[in-house]
């Protein structure tokens, strides 16, 4: 009888080195262990160096203290009156206000749980965090941080001052540590007043002691504005530059594709192909392809870019594009996930080439009911790059290059757009704001983005693939275990939120049913219908926004809400979302056999990838909230028509009608203590009664702009009684 032979341990990636040594110190919170002792521990074929350079990033995100002897300990946050007091633990990520409180978002829970200054405990926004729910009769959840698992932020930008031999760097971004001590041995030749890259290398163990960290490269910068974009990008954890062993990894790619990679794939070069894309576009992830058959029916191919042929599972670009999930779009700049090589020439679309793609493509009855659908790779060539401006001058005019594809293709997008609605989704079509820049970077003008039959041509095919390529995982599910995937989730609205909507909503004249989630749909349905024939019911529109959950990747498929359909995933934009490549990684397996990844480390992935989404959302609405800021502050002491878009504790928000930026009229410039109502929906005088709403329109004038607090001040103004000539040019 032979012998079995021992399984030979595999390499752990990165990311699961962390946690697997996170998870063997968290067991022995009191014990010190040296890299080779934590060796022994492992089931992997690491070597010290390796587990050594996994400890180290442990240590810089605060989770794991180095000792004396190259020792590392587990840093766990002790608390008796924590420990004492009743309630639920949970994990979640921190958003932390101004005020030095903050909010805790929990996968599971309806609402964000409120965690008071006192018990942050160190924890800076974004950190994922283990909290303590405390059990509760009042409204509003509240919570204690009880250890801090992984730092959102290693990494920051920061103006540095030397004091003899003393160096000290001060972020410039809130919700930052007010100052970061260097030894004067780190700064690495930066100078004293240099706008500095400032890695942390030690958390402070607590909340009033200072973090220590080191200069990694000083910011270099054309303008203000540009050094401001970088530093949205850094403090939010992205880079425009990609590590040295990445671009080795992708040096050497070439678009030429072997013979007998085509031979594997199902051959589309042949098939009338394009792209539509915006006018700025260089990533192109997506494309269409439409042929007639034979027995009367048509064909539509959805070709997406196949990423995953270049970038292999655990190697260098694969990690890179993991830890930053997604791409970031400011207003001047994108920073990729992918590099520019292959997020804009290898796996982009172009036109007139081959490329590879990863299909759906879906066969049409005459009554557009789809007949047939298969999935897998392919090999394509785009005859033609539109932008959506083109494509729709061609819809319009009823003739040019491809009409009959493009007219075709919006007849069927228009049949799948109303099965939709018609099945549960919701109609929320809010503005976009576009910036007009100058060489500079500078705002010119501000307007927003005009939306066109071509765009939703393009998202009513992209919502097909997604929802179909959901739909054959779940099918080849049944009968047997449920097979991990990476689902796009959307939960039903809060009930609380919808009543203090529902009332607000007939304060302005609007019924709104909310007695089932199906009424809930129609109601909103209904309300942005009536938007577009009343402008003044917009702000409805937004507040609903308001009073939804956010989509989020999970591995529980629970359905999107919004959309109205039980099985959604995001399968078209591998080349900016990582999401996607896992999908793509998924599918293929599946369509070979039945694969089921690891649950539990899946899941993992999807809450990182929903965060870093969450991250560059927040990086998004800074850079807008800046070039905002400092398009007004050649308009300060000008008045302007304005809406009231938001309550908070200290004032109304306002947006001006005329450029679509907003500011705050503080609550003590108008003689009165003001009660905010519940809701946050009206402001009341307390001494005059006087009452504000979100809606009323008010005319302001602009008093201050102040680019390093990205705040704009208002004061309530009377009308001016004639508008000049260059107002009526900004109308």
């Amino acid at each position: 009888m032979k012998k079995e032979r021992k399984k030979k341990a595999k390499k752990l990636p990165v990311h699961r080195l962390q946690r697997k040594l996170l998870s063997i110190l968290r067991k022995k919170p009191k014990k010190q262990f040296n890299p080779a002792q934590l060796k022994k521990y492992l089931n992997s074929d690491n070597n010290t160096d390796s587990i050594t350079y996994a400890l180290e990033q442990l240590v810089q995100a605060g989770t794991v203290v180095r000792r004396g002897d190259y020792k590392f300990q587990y840093n766990k946050i002790p608390d008796t009156e924590i420990e004492n007091t009743p309630g639920r633990y949970y994990e979640g990520y921190l958003d932390k206000t101004r005020s030095g409180a903050g909010f805790v978002l929990v996968p599971g829970l309806d609402d964000d749980v409120y965690i008071p200054k006192k018990y942050i405990r160190g924890a800076m926004n974004g950190d994922l965090v283990k909290i303590k729910m405390l059990d509760s009769l009042r409204r509003r959840k509240e919570g204690r941080i009880v250890e801090i698992l992984e730092r959102a932020t290693t990494r920051v930008v920061a103006r540095l001052r030397l004091m003899g031999d003393v160096a000290v760097a001060f972020p410039d971004q809130e919700g930052l540590p007010p100052e970061i001590h260097i030894p004067v041995e780190e700064i690495n030749g930066a100078r004293d007043g240099d706008m500095v890259v400032i890695a942390i290398t030690q958390w402070p163990q607590k909340v009033r002691d200072v973090p220590a960290g080191k200069v990694v490269e000083r910011l270099t910068a054309r303008n203000e504005s540009d050094r401001v974009m970088q530093s949205i990008l850094i403090n939010h954890g992205f880079s425009m530059r990609f590590p040295k062993e990445v671009m080795e990894q992708v040096r050497p790619l070439t678009a030429r594709i072997p013979k007998a990679e085509i031979k594997r794939r199902r051959d589309f070069r042949q098939v009338t192909t394009f792209t539509i894309d915006p006018e700025d576009a260089k990533d192109f992830d997506d494309a269409l392809s439409y042929r007639d058959l034979d027995n009367g029916y048509f064909e539509i191919g959805i070709h997406i870019a196949d990423v995953t042929y270049y970038m292999e599972p655990d190697t260098p670009l694969d990690r890179e594009a993991y830890e930053r999930a997604t791409s970031v779009y400011l207003v001047d700049r994108v920073c990729p996930m992918l590099p520019e090589k292959l997020s804009n020439n290898l796996c982009s679309l172009r036109p007139n080439v081959d490329r590879l793609a990863f299909s759906a493509v879906f066969t049409f009855d005459p009554d557009y009911k789809i007949k047939k659908r298969w999935f897998g790779r392919t090999v394509i060539h785009s005859d033609k790059r539109f932008t959506y401006e083109k494509a729709q001058k061609i819809l319009d005019a009823g003739k040019g290059p491809y009409f009959y594809e493009l007219d075709r293709l919006n007849k069927v997008a228009a049949h799948l757009r109303k099965k939709r609605f018609r099945e549960g989704a919701i109609s929320f079509e809010t503005d976009e704001i576009k910036f007009k820049l100058d060489k500079e970077g500078r705002p010119l003008k501000i307007y927003l983005k005009s939306r066109l039959d071509t765009h939703m041509l393009i998202e009513d095919f992209m919502l097909l693939a997604n929802r179909s390529v959901a739909e054959f995982i779940k099918k080849k599910s049944k009968g047997g275990q449920p097979i991990p995937f990476v689902y796009r989730i959307h939960d039903l609205p809060e009930m609380d939120k919808l009543i203090d909507f529902a009332r607000f909503a007939a304060s302005m004249g609007v019924k709104f049913d909310i007695q089932t989630p199906r009424a809930v749909v129609r109601s909103f349905n209904k309300l942005s219908r009536m938007a577009e024939r009343r402008p003044e019911l917009k702000i409805l529109v937004i507040m609903g926004v308001r009073t939804m959950a956010k989509a989020v990747y999970s591995t529980d498929n629970i359905g999107h809400y919004g959309l109205g359909f039980s099985d959604y995933t995001h399968f078209t934009s591998p080349i900016r979302r990582y999401a996607d490549v896992l999908v793509h990684r998924l599918l293929a397996k599946n369509l070979e056999t039945v694969f089921r990844a690891d649950k539990q480390q899946l899941e993992a992935q999807c809450r990182h990838i929903s965060n870093q989404e969450r991250k560059a959302v927040d990086a998004e609405r800074e850079s807008v909230r800046y070039k905002q800021v400092e398009f007004l502050q050649q308009f300060v002491g000008e008045v302007f028509e304005g809406i009231i878009r938001g309550i908070g504790d200290r004032g109304l928000f306002v947006e001006l009608l005329d450029n679509f930026c907003d500011g705050m009229v503080p609550f003590d410039s108008l003689g009165d203590y003001f009660i905010v109502e519940r809701g946050r929906m009206i402001a009341r005088g307390a001494r005059t009664g006087r009452r504000f709403k979100l809606g009323d329109k008010l005319w302001v004038q602009v008093v201050a702009a102040d680019l390093d607090k990205r705040q704009v001040e208002f004061l309530i103004a009377a009308p001016p009684r004639k508008l000049s000539k260059s107002k009526k040019n900004r109308k």
